[in-house]
């Protein structure tokens, strides 16, 4: 039917624009469905990090020191209440789960145990001052932000920078000092790596020479603010489809960015959102954990897988 259309309106000499299946005709990026609350009553929540093998989505819940299993059946377990104050997660290629430790590390997690061991610890002799989130790269290396939320006082690494660990576990500085880098992820390509910054409006991005080489920072975008607002306010945590579009949880809700820059969407929640993932067999379902609430909504174009 949509190749017939196509004909007659060429044959009235129309001009035809193509759009996507999964973009509106003006560009932007909606939900296909409603904003959902899944459960509540929890402190804190961060992390969200889904895993495909086992159909099921862990998020953490900082204050309560939690990191919490949202079944298929939308039931949600404990996997442990020993989490280290556990901040992103991710899942590896192999089924593991890996947590950023804000008490200073990051530690795998068996997914189905809960049990937990260091994953990498430190830089320079030191341990970080609180790991927050991160992300793999294609070789099994992980970019990781480092602010300084509940780290002791002076700094353990004196910097708030972003660090790759490599597969071996040597560990490397990839940033200079930064306003609390805070949310991170990569481009489809790999070739791009994005940092939301919490102390700024202006959100990063970084050329990948090789794994654990950065060049070229430069502003990716700027943050809407709240209307009225007098203290600017930065990222929290951040994904991206497989479009390249980046989407940055923020006062506002989840800004979404084209890859190149361009406002191309917000979601509003009924709270504010800490972070988000990508989930569900297709990766269209984005879950966005918002402070005591978990919530997700349908959109059109799918996640990134984790790995």
């Amino acid at each position: 039917m949509k190749s017939i259309l196509t004909l007659f309106l060429l044959l009235l000499g129309w001009t035809v624009q193509s759009f996507a299946d999964d973009a509106t005709p003006d560009g932007t990026i909606r939900p296909v469905g409603e904003v959902e609350k899944v459960a509540d009553g929890f402190s804190f929540t961060e992390g969200p990090a889904w895993d495909s093998k086992r159909g099921v989505l862990y998020f953490t819940d900082i204050k309560t020191n939690t990191i919490h299993v949202l079944g298929s059946d939308d039931k949600v377990s404990s996997l442990t209440s020993d989490s280290g104050t556990a901040n992103g997660l991710i899942m590896t290629a192999d089924g593991q789960l890996l947590g950023c430790q804000m008490e200073g590390q990051i530690a795998q997690f068996d997914p189905v145990t809960g049990n937990s061991e260091v994953y990498v610890a430190q830089h320079d002799g030191k341990r970080f001052n609180a790991p927050n989130d991160l992300v793999f790269d294609a070789d099994g290396g992980v970019y990781f932000t480092d602010p300084h939320y509940r780290a002791p006082d002076p700094w353990p690494q004196t910097v708030l920078a972003v660090y790759y660990a490599d597969n071996s576990g040597t560990v490397t500085r990839v940033t200079g000092d930064l306003k609390v880098p805070n949310g991170v992820g990569l481009s489809p390509d790999g070739k791009h790596l994005y940092v939301g910054p919490s102390d700024q409006a202006e959100m990063l991005v970084y050329d990948i020479d090789h794994p654990g080489k950065l060049s070229g920072e430069r502003t990716f975008c700027t943050l809407k603010q709240p209307e009225g607002a007098t203290k600017i306010t930065g990222a929290d945590g951040l994904t991206l489809d497989q479009d390249g579009n980046v989407y940055i949880t923020s006062s506002l809700g989840v800004q979404i960015f084209s890859s190149a820059g361009k406002p191309v969407g917000l979601i509003e929640f009924p709270e504010q959102p800490s972070n988000v993932t990508f989930a569900g067999a297709d990766l269209k379902t984005l879950y966005a954990t918002a402070r005591t609430g978990l919530y997700r909504v349908e959109m059109p174009i799918a996640g990134l897988p984790s790995f």
